[in-house]
C-alpha cells in the first residue's frame, strides 16, 4: 500500500509537471501575442484603441536581431483589422531617429517589425496609427522632437521604452529560479527532517502518511503550475493572470497551511482532539472548494466561451490542459480521503479517551 500510495503521488505530480511544461510550449493568445513579455513590454492608449508592444526576445541584445511586436486591440480588448501603422525608433541618449518603417495597412492589429539595436542603452520606440487619410502611404513622416506630437498628420501616436543590455536577462532569470528553488528547498529539507524523526512512529499508520505527504505536495505542484502559466493569459486579458495567479497562491498555502497544523499540532492532536479536527476541516474545505471551483471553471470555459473572454468562444482542450485537471481531480479525491483519516483518527482518540476534547 505504501508502494502504490508513493508512486501515485509521484505519478501527479509528474503530471503537474509535464502539464507546466506543456502550457509554455503550446500556449497561445488568441489574435494577440503568443508570448506576453515581462520585460521591454507595455500598453498604452492610441485614439480609439489600446495598443501593447513588446520585445522578442523579451531582453535583446545589441547587435542581435530583435522583432518589436504590437498588438492593437479596441477598448474592449477586441481585434482590429485593416489598420494603418507608422514604427520609428530613437535613441533615448541622443534622440536621432534611427529607423523608421513606413506607413503600412495592417491585416489585423497583431503585427511585428524586425530591428537590430545598434548599442546599449534605452529607446523609445514610437507607434503611429491612422485616423484618417494618410497622404504618403508606404513612406515615413518626417523625425520629430516631441516623438508623441501629431502636429501635421491624421493619426494618435503612442510612445514605448525599450532597455537594450548584455546580460540582465540572465541575471534576472537565475534570481526568479533561486526565489522559487530556495523556499522549496528549505520546505523539502523541514519535511524530511521531520519525516526522518517520526518514521519511527509510524508504522501502521505509514501508508497513510505517504499519501498525505503526497496530497499536499500535490497541492503546492499545482499552485506552482499556475504561477507558471500566468503571464501567458495576460495579452487575453489582464484578469485572466490575476486569477491565475491567486489560485496559485491559494494552492500553495493550502498545502503549507495543512502541513503546519499537521507538524504544530502534533501535541494537540492528542490532547485536545476535537480542537485539532476542527482546524483539519476548516483547512481541508478551503483546498477541496477552491480545488473545485478552478475545475468547475475549466468545464466551464471549454464548454462556453469564459467570463470577459475578448473572442466570445470556448477554449481548446489541449493535453496540458487535461493533465493538469486530471492532477486536480486526483486531488479533491485525496482531500476527501484526508477527511476520512482525520475523522477515523479523531473517533480512535474518543475511544481511547472519551473525556478529552
Amino acid at each position: 500500500m505504501r508502494t502504490y500510495a508513493l508512486a501515485l503521488a509521484v505519478a501527479a505530480a509528474v503530471m503537474m509537471l509535464f502539464a507546466a511544461m506543456s502550457s509554455q510550449a503550446t500556449q497561445k493568445a488568441y489574435a494577440h501575442f503568443e508570448h506576453f513579455g515581462h520585460y521591454n513590454a507595455k500598453g498604452d492608449g492610441v485614439g480609439p484603441y489600446y495598443a501593447y508592444e513588446q520585445l522578442d526576445p523579451d531582453y535583446a541584445k545589441p547587435g542581435e536581431p530583435a522583432a518589436i511586436q504590437f498588438s492593437v486591440q479596441d477598448l474592449d480588448g477586441r481585434d482590429t483589422k485593416d489598420i494603418v501603422a507608422m514604427v520609428e525608433v530613437y535613441s533615448g541618449a541622443t534622440g536621432e531617429r534611427l529607423a523608421a518603417f513606413p506607413w503600412t495597412k495592417q491585416d489585423t492589429g497583431d503585427f511585428q517589425v524586425f530591428y537590430t539595436f545598434p548599442d546599449l542603452g534605452y529607446y523609445q520606440i514610437v507607434l503611429s496609427v491612422a485616423t484618417g487619410p494618410i497622404s504618403n502611404l508606404n513612406g515615413v513622416d518626417p523625425p520629430r522632437a516631441t516623438l508623441s506630437s501629431t502636429s501635421g498628420c491624421n493619426c494618435d501616436r503612442a510612445v514605448f521604452n525599450a532597455a537594450i543590455s548584455n546580460n540582465f536577462g540572465e541575471i534576472w532569470n537565475a534570481a526568479l529560479l533561486a526565489s522559487v528553488l530556495f523556499p522549496l528547498a528549505i520546505i523539502g529539507a523541514v519535511l524530511g527532517l521531520v519525516y526522518r524523526r517520526k518514521r519511527k512512529q509510524l508504522h501502521a499508520n505509514s501508508s497513510e502518511e505517504f499519501v498525505k505527504w503526497g496530497i499536499l505536495l500535490l497541492a503546492i505542484a499545482g499552485g506552482l503550475v499556475h504561477f507558471a502559466i500566468y503571464s501567458e493569459h495576460a495579452s487575453l486579458r489582464l484578469e485572466y493572470s490575476i486569477f491565475l495567479i491567486v489560485a496559485g497562491a491559494m494552492q500553495v498555502s493550502y498545502g503549507l497551511m495543512y502541513i503546519l497544523i499537521t507538524m504544530v499540532g502534533a501535541e494537540e492532536s492528542r490532547a485536545s482532539p476535537r480542537q485539532y479536527y476542527r482546524k483539519t476541516v476548516a483547512a481541508n474545505l478551503f483546498g477541496l472548494l477552491g480545488t473545485g471551483v478552478l475545475l468547475g471553471l475549466y468545464t466551464y470555459a471549454v464548454i462556453f466561451p469564459p467570463p470577459l473572454s475578448p473572442n466570445n468562444v470556448p477554449e481548446d482542450v489541449d493535453l496540458a490542459g487535461i493533465l493538469a485537471k486530471s492532477a486536480e481531480a486526483i486531488l479533491v479525491v485525496g482531500i476527501l480521503y484526508l477527511m476520512r483519516i482525520e475523522k477515523r483518527r479523531l473517533a480512535g482518540y474518543l475511544a481511547e479517551t472519551p473525556s478529552k476534547t
